[in-house]
């Protein structure tokens, strides 16, 4: 039998008729994590107070290290790992993708190459460093970054404002799909250069498929743990591979230091419209792929903080332009080199460097295409938590591996990430057709962060900053766009069918989540208190339960929803000792745990809002015992115990009957083709994503989900008109003759009759008109009466007897009767 829990979970809220505060508000385990938690800010803080009486480096220092530009080496390490994985492996393919679009080395002259560095440095420094570093993280919602982060700052300047934001979630989402694919299967790739390897995989056609459906699926499996470990390790790893890149392509620019005048943006610009760019405007989406994973910088600010992206950033990007430059005086020195002018797919990455050192490139590039998926799959748990938040996607269960909240893991959307990646490999098989759908996604994402931005600058009071900023980086992002546009049917396709499939689910969510809320009601104490006083009295009717909860997602603490009224009330009403409406909310701080009462002077309606830490688990039930022990305790709730032995349930609280009411659309509604199919939409959505009876821990407990009508505008049908039946009324010249039980012949159903009634009444016709007798005797009974008393043979006419004449009976033939 079930026991009081020995530990108070709560903590009571200072509202009205709330019972007093308890000592205990966490578990044994979470005290020593906050203990081990401010051991550790204390031997921070004394740290920095001992940096601090090092002079002025050491103040500055310490201004680093506090603040909301806090700088730690330990979480520098995990930005390492987890922000900058896929900016580190354009190296890898973007002089390549170029030199194939002019032609192949042969027929790249010096002013393409100068042009095409200058193109990159440029792209790399205004999209990535000025757009993103300088500005956009400075505009961040308590702490967290991206697009849907951006949205709900400017929200409140207008409706539109939704469109290209969810926009550019959707299209971030599907991006996180192909990057997996495409970075883990271009680095598995470069396996096959390997002199050792490269018959193993002539002679498995699909070996480098399968080590990347293994790679990628471990990966999605250890995303459980948390990015702080995976970023520790990833990080260490990245430090590595971005130095390795700064190492090579320092020694290749040491042969020709020429390369460096390609830092002026003259270069760039004049390639771009000079006859000797063979590739056109579409050298624009080569470019393009210096600058993918800039918006995960932005997205995942949250996860490693906006003062250790700063601290890294310059590494990042020395490294970055060493590596290219370096690429760029390779192919000046190996321009008129025979070997390679017709080398099919030639890579400047490897082939600058040393035979024995394209060893460690290889494996430190596989590395890399692995570390590149996490960036964006961290970047996508980020955006789903926030497109929640904004009620654009349905309510899935999280997880905070790690202390921090910006630290998510998502199962559902986690599996589905991999599921899709999987078949995207399934569909283009190797990096060549992959790369043909990448990066027209992202495309869409940095136009539409580049609309919210300047509307930010705008209602900001910057509004000449945000017109030169909307001009600038939206002619740069329409020309990466237009380039990108040329893969769309090589693969683009596929790319936006998952964004506009994204963007469906978002779109329908919400506009079925506003029609719903539209029609919401609510109800004060003085409408429903007499009602529920009377019900509460009525021992006529049964408890349906000791105590019924209902859960809203309305946290005001004064009011009812209607729902709950007409729940109570609806067919049989819902006698209870005690009604509940709870909601619950989730805070900032890690383990909160506390909850206020309204009891409105009654001891049978409750109003309850819990408030809990986002780490803390939503268990409601667990939750609720414990309060109606704290009012019983207190006397606001009376003794609720039974005479009869309860199995497995609290013995001082009686039963409990959870209820959740969800809407459905009534055929009535005066509502939009439109408006009528996102509400559709969202409930076949809500049946495949779950329900609160899951995340809420209410499985176990038998709820009962009722289905309410939900009306919008309700049509009045058109009035039905009464009409007189169409049977013929008898008349008084038809005579009805009715034959005695025993005297009344036998008669045999016909199809065309069909039925008793219309037989019986044929076979006395026949019989009137065959024997005479039967005639006489009806016409002496009706002398005798004083009365002739006519009788009709069935209800569609029939034979006719004139009673008064006493004539023969006429009987119509069987095709008249048919007729009549």
């Amino acid at each position: 039998m079930a026991q009081k829990p020995d530990e108070t979970l709560l903590r009571a809220d200072t509202f009205t008729n709330v019972p007093k505060v308890s000592r205990r508000t966490l578990t044994k385990e979470e005290r020593e994590e906050l203990a081990k938690q401010q051991a550790a800010e204390t031997k921070e803080a004394e740290k920095l107070a001992k940096t601090a009486s090092k002079g002025a480096i050491g103040r500055w220092w310490r201004r680093l290290q506090s603040g909301p530009n806090k700088i730690s080496l330990g979480m520098a390490i995990v930005a390492l790992g987890v922000v900058y994985g896929d900016i580190g492996t354009s190296p890898l393919y973007t002089a390549q993708t170029f030199l194939s679009g002019q032609g192949g080395i042969a027929n790249t002259d010096r002013e393409a190459v100068l042009g095409m560095l200058s193109l990159v440095f440029w792209s790399i420094t205004l999209i990535t460093t000025v757009k993103y570093v300088l500005i956009a993280m400075r505009i961040d919602n308590k702490g967290e970054g991206g697009i849907f982060a951006l949205y709900s700052l400017i929200r409140r300047h207008g409706a539109w404002l939704a469109i290209p934001a969810m926009l550019g979630g959707a299209a971030f989402l599907a991006d996180s799909v192909l990057t997996p694919a495409v970075s883990i299967s271009s680095a598995v790739e470069g396996l096959k250069t390997l002199p050792p390897l490269e018959a193993l995989f002539k002679e498995n056609g699909n070996l480098t498929l399968m080590i990347t459906v293994v790679i990628i699926v471990v990966l999605f499996s250890v995303q459980s743990r948390g990015t702080e470990s995976i970023g520790r390790v990833f990080g260490s790893v990245v430090l590595v591979w971005f130095t390795f890149l700064a190492v090579v392509g320092a020694v290749n620019l040491s042969g020709d230091w020429s390369v460096l005048a390609a830092l002026n943006p003259v270069y760039g610009v004049k390639f771009l419209f000079s006859p000797h760019n063979a590739a056109g405007i579409a050298v624009m989406g080569t470019v393009f792929l210096s600058t993918t994973g800039a918006e995960a910088l932005y997205s995942d600010m949250g996860h490693v903080g906006r003062g250790n992206i700063y601290f890294t950033w310059p590494f990042i990007k020395v490294a970055l332009v060493f590596n290219y430059f370096g690429q760029g005086a390779w192919i000046l020195k190996n321009q008129n080199n025979p070997e390679y002018q017709h080398m099919e797919g030639l890579n400047p990455f490897f082939q600058m460097m040393d035979p024995n050192v394209r060893y460690v490139a290889v494996i430190l590039s596989v590395t890399a295409g692995i570390i590149a998926s996490q960036a964006l799959i961290t970047g996508a748990f980020t955006m789903v938590s926030e497109a929640t938040g904004l009620n654009w996607m349905p309510h899935l269960q999280v997880r905070y591996p790690a202390r921090t909240r910006g630290q998510l893991y998502i199962p559902v959307i986690n599996w589905v990430l991999c599921v899709a990646t999987l078949i995207v490999l399934g569909i283009f098989r190797d990096s060549e057709h992959i790369s043909a759908a990448y990066g027209l996604a992202l495309t869409i994402t940095m136009i539409t962060t580049t609309i919210l931005l300047a509307v930010y600058m705008w209602y900001d009071r910057k509004r000449v900053l945000a017109v030169v900023f909307t001009i600038v980086f939206l002619a740069i992002q329409l020309m990466f766009f237009i380039a990108s546009m040329a893969k769309f049917l090589h693969g683009g396709w596929f790319t936006m069918l998952l964004t506009l499939a994204i963007l469906f689910i978002m779109y329908t969510w919400n506009e079925g989540t506003r029609l719903e809320r539209a029609q919401r009601r609510h109800m004060m104490p003085k409408d429903f208190l007499p009602a529920l006083d009377r019900l509460h009295g009525d021992f006529r009717i049964p408890y349906f339960a000791d105590n019924i909860v209902y859960l809203t997602s309305d946290s005001d603490m004064r009011r009812l929803d209607t729902d709950i009224f007409f729940s109570i009330f609806a067919d049989h009403p819902k006698r209870a000792r005690a009604w509940w409406a709870v909601s619950v909310q989730t805070t900032d701080e890690p383990f909160t745990r506390e909850y206020s009462v309204q009891n409105f002077g009654t001891s049978y309606l409750f109003r309850v809002r819990i408030r809990l830490g986002f780490k803390v688990s939503q268990s409601i039930p667990v939750y609720l015992h414990q309060i109606m022990h704290d009012l019983s305790d207190s006397g606001d709730l009376p003794q609720q115990k039974s005479v009869y032995p309860k199995v497995d349930a609290d013995p001082e609280i009686g039963t409990i009957r959870y209820v959740l009411i969800h809407k459905d659309l009534m055929p009535e509604s005066k509502i939009s083709t439109r408006g009528a199919m996102s509400l559709q939409a969202k409930y076949a959505i809500r049946h495949v994503a779950g329900s609160p009876i899951k995340w809420f821990g209410l499985a176990p407990f038998n709820p009962l989900v009722e289905v309410q009508p939900l009306f919008i505008s309700t049509r009045r049908p058109p009035r039905l008109k009464r009409v007189a039946l169409r049977s013929r009324t008898p008349r008084v010249n038809d005579i009805v003759t009715v034959s005695k039980p025993e005297e009344r012949p036998a008669a045999k159903p016909t199809a065309k009759n069909g039925g008793s009634g219309s037989t019986k009444a044929a076979s006395a016709a026949r019989d009137g008109s065959k024997t005479k007798p039967a005639g006489s005797a009806q016409k002496a009974a009706a002398a005798k009466d004083g009365a002739a008393k006519p009788a009709a043979a069935d209800a569609k006419g029939g034979a006719k007897v004139d009673a008064t004449k006493n004539d023969a009976v006429k009987v119509d033939d069987s095709a008249k009767l048919a007729k009549q």
